[in-house]
């Protein structure tokens, strides 16, 4: 008997076609005022299933998807762990301030980086994303481990920067340059030792690719951090106010590639024998580097150049089944039970689906941080590759596609749940661009013009809700919720994910009369999986958080 039984519900009958969700990733309930792109957007679809659709709103940020405040934004990981596993649990974030506060982190890998860097005398190189946004890394977390470096007598300290302007305000990446600057520069004063910045880029053009959607992003990292032949600048800050003169609306997150050089040449390189630490905590954009630098002469994506013999960890586990990498800081909170592993476990044949650049999010994150299936003959995943190019260029993105994927997978009747990733609003969203975004969001509703009429005719039940909130709020405001300007009256545009609450609207097409309860006034993203497998006729099991659903 499996270890993941699935009881029949009592009043919830099995439907006649299969359970559709569909995730509009990034697409949340705004203002609605001239700057949320969800309302500005022509949506006739959307408007008609919401009128006719249960509908209600869930939180889909801070402490509701297991992050440390109410101050955090939601993610597409975090997002897409909550509506897989039906439970809240701490998300790398927090796990990283726990170890910190506790003084664990210091108790594992970090004893080998030291011992490494003392007795070889060289050089600790951190690696990451310079931002406070708290969804791939937290600048706290990287002061820490500057202080700990310092205090276990480590010499000579390089740091790699990436610039954020993505999941904290555009244009903001001089600010932080120079709150590290003052760190390095303080320990130096203060013990003579050698901290500097040794390299950096916009976290879109360097180092931070995912899904292998891109290997020249991971390429371009490799030759500035490693190498040094990126393109050369005396500071990181002189280097970000270099590519702003020659192009003034470039985002932080579309900044060149640069290494900092003296008359010497590159003040950083990473050579044999060093220590390199990716202080990011998310894994997603954290795989491809680490690979580059853990892979052996079977390593093809790029050429390297040169390996240099490292000893390298990441802040925290970033695939639990490839073991990438080795060694990390922080361990990551166990995700078991998620609900496709209950479905797998009991033979329920399931189909996933994203362009790559969500794709990881419906199948790795989804399930638990597990990139295998659970069981391969009822799990079928279809990845359709992304555009590569600027997402503003093409906004509608893949969100025709995926909706052909959905459409023959309702048609082929081989599937009891079919869950789909639409990522138009979360990347478009992430550009800033407003007009493009509103595309994004109409080329949404199209996709489910066309597949609701499928799901019908199936006698399904189709669910639409997001991971989190970006394209319903496209520009900076102040404490009182207005719209910020620049020096040229322009807005400043937003490219970070809001706090908004996200909607859930579900339709049952299977002669069913679910209601929605009302008594789960703070639900959020947690409670969907329970909701999902009473539309599949279960019950769900008891540490779920409960069904927003009630049967007659």
């Amino acid at each position: 008997m499996t270890k993941h039984p699935l009881i029949r519900h009592p009043r919830a009958p099995e439907p006649g076609g299969p359970v559709v969700l569909l995730i509009l990733d990034g697409v949340g309930v705004g203002t609605g005022d001239t700057y949320d792109a969800v309302k500005a957007a022509r949506t006739p679809t959307l408007d008609k299933f919401t009128e006719h659709a249960l509908y209600r709103t869930l939180q889909a940020h801070g402490t509701a998807v297991g992050l440390p405040s109410d101050a955090d934004v939601g993610n597409s990981e975090v997002g897409h762990n909550i509506l897989g596993a039906g439970r809240i649990f701490d998300q790398g974030a927090k796990c990283v301030e726990k170890a910190i506060a506790t003084g664990a982190i210091w108790d594992g890998a970090w004893t080998d980086i030291r011992d490494q860097v003392i007795t070889q005398h060289s050089t600790l190189h951190l690696l990451g994303l310079l931002s406070n946004g708290n969804v791939h890394s937290n600048m706290s977390h990287l002061f820490a481990v500057i202080a700990q470096a310092k205090a276990d007598g480590i010499r000579r300290l390089r740091l790699h920067v990436l610039t954020d302007g993505r999941d904290v305000p555009d244009f903001s990446a001089t600010d932080y340059i120079d709150q590290v600057t003052e760190q390095l520069t303080a320990v130096n004063v203060a013990t003579g030792f050698d901290y500097c910045i040794a390299s950096g880029g916009g976290r879109m053009t360097t180092t931070m690719d995912r899904y292998e959607a891109d290997w020249q992003i991971v390429r371009r990292g490799w030759q500035a951090h490693v190498l040094g032949t990126a393109r050369p600048f005396p500071t990181a800050r002189k280097a970000v106010e270099t590519f702003r003169n020659e192009q003034p609306k470039v985002s932080d997150q579309w900044l060149d590639a640069f290494t900092i050089v003296d008359e010497h040449g590159p003040v950083g390189t990473i050579e044999d024998g060093d220590a390199v630490l990716l202080f990011n905590f998310r894994g997603d954009r954290a795989i491809e580097i680490s690979q580059a630098f853990t892979a052996g002469p079977e390593f093809n994506a790029f050429d390297r150049q040169r390996v240099p013999d490292v000893h390298y960890a990441g802040m925290m586990l970033y695939d639990g089944d490839l073991a990438i990498p080795q060694n990390y800081l922080v361990s990551p909170e166990t995700v078991a039970n998620t609900v496709s592993e209950h479905l797998a476990r009991n033979g329920i044949s399931q189909f996933a689906c994203a362009e790559t650049q969500k794709f990881g999010h419906v199948t790795y994150f989804w399930n638990g941080n597990r990139s295998d299936k659970f069981d391969k003959a009822c799990e079928t995943y279809v990845e359709i590759p992304s555009d590569l190019v600027p997402c503003e260029e093409r906004p509608w993105m893949k969100s025709a596609e995926t909706a052909d994927a959905v459409i023959d997978a309702v048609k082929s009747g081989a599937h009891r749940f079919i869950r789909a990733n639409f990522a138009g609003g979360d990347m478009v969203g992430h550009t800033g661009a407003l007009d493009a975004a509103i595309i994004a969001v109409e080329s949404l509703d199209l996709a489910l013009s066309r597949i609701l009429p499928v799901v019908e005719r199936a006698r399904g039940c189709l669910i639409v809700t997001a991971d989190h909130g970006n394209a319903d709020d496209m520009v900076e405001r102040d404490e009182r919720g207005i719209a910020l300007r620049d020096d040229d009256d322009e807005p400043r545009w937003r490219t970070s994910h809001t706090l908004s609450p996200v909607p859930l609207m579900l339709r049952d097409f299977a002669d069913r009369e679910p209601r929605l309860r009302d008594d789960l006034n703070d639900a959020g993203l947690a409670n969907v999986a329970a909701t999902l497998l009473e539309l599949l006729g279960y019950t769900a099991p008891e540490n779920y958080e409960p069904s927003l659903l009630e049967w007659p």
